[in-house]
């Protein structure tokens, strides 16, 4: 049986099975119903190792292993194995969820603070930057970052950024708002973001803004700025600077006040 590599790397992604595993997986599916024997022969995979895989593969909802002997193996139909397979991952997912539920409050966490508190003392302030790779990872350090605001939060960035600021991140804009603090967002005004406008009106300031910028600057002492064009790189290979430093994020907060006066709101553009 000849499966190609690439189906396998998939096979392997999707139902987080190990080499053996579905190489013996798919050499079930071919025959049906098979002995560890035959199945290790058509898979390549050694013998002795054949009955290991074939029992975790039973676990795990793939297999059922046939009365009689000799020792028969058959298979799971796959829509069904793809049912059992998102069960169990749920069910492993809510546990380790509830778990990590209850150690807030715990010694553990409160050690882990210690050491994070005491810890950051010692860093030197220009240790305290990174590099974000990949949108998602971006939205999240940039949701960390905006969730920790105490006076205000200026951003400035692209009419399709602005779409994803509504979709990712309102409910934290909503959260720090009734905290009091102060949100403003520069990003061009088209007929597309319209309703996004008009939809975070309620929690931030928005004008009017040509200029190609994708940055974010938190109480005047934290930067993330991203450094390609959101219209010409894909998600993946998105990339993001962090820095904590009030010295230069004051500056560019001026600057950014500067260019905010001289912005139209978002309601005179679409008058």
């Amino acid at each position: 049986m000849i499966v190609k590599e690439e189906f396998l790397s998939k096979l392997r992604r999707y139902f987080s099975l190990n080499l053996y595993e579905v190489k013996i997986w798919t050499a079930l599916l071919s025959r049906g119903v098979s002995t560890a024997g035959e199945l290790s022969d058509i898979a390549n995979v050694p013998r002795s190792r054949s009955y290991d895989v074939l029992e975790s593969l039973e676990k795990k909802g793939f297999a059922i292993t046939k009365l009689g002997k000799p020792i028969k193996y058959i298979a799971v139909p796959p829509e069904e194995v793809l049912e059992r397979v998102k069960k169990n991952m749920k069910e492993e997912a809510d546990e380790k969820v509830k778990r990590l539920e209850e150690l807030k409050g715990t010694e553990v966490i409160n050690e882990l603070s210690t050491l994070h508190t005491q810890g950051i003392d010692l860093v030197e302030p220009s240790d305290l930057s990174g590099s974000l790779k990949g949108r998602h990872n971006l939205y999240n350090h940039l949701e960390l970052t905006i969730r920790n605001a105490e006076e205000c939060v200026s951003i400035m960035t692209t009419s399709q950024g602005l779409l994803r600021k509504l979709e990712g991140l309102k409910p934290t804009f909503e959260k720090i708002k009734k905290r009091g603090v102060k949100i403003r967002i520069a990003a061009p005004v088209t007929k597309e973001n319209m309703a996004a406008i008009k939809d975070l009106g309620d929690v931030a300031e928005i004008r009017h803004s040509t200029t190609k910028a994708r940055f974010c600057i938190v109480d005047r002492s934290e930067v993330i700025f991203m450094v390609m064009d959101d219209a010409e790189v894909h998600p993946t290979y998105d990339v993001g600077i962090w820095i904590n430093t009030p010295f230069f994020s004051n500056a560019l907060e001026t600057l950014f006040d500067v260019s905010w006066k001289t912005l139209k709101t978002a309601k005179e553009i679409m008058k």
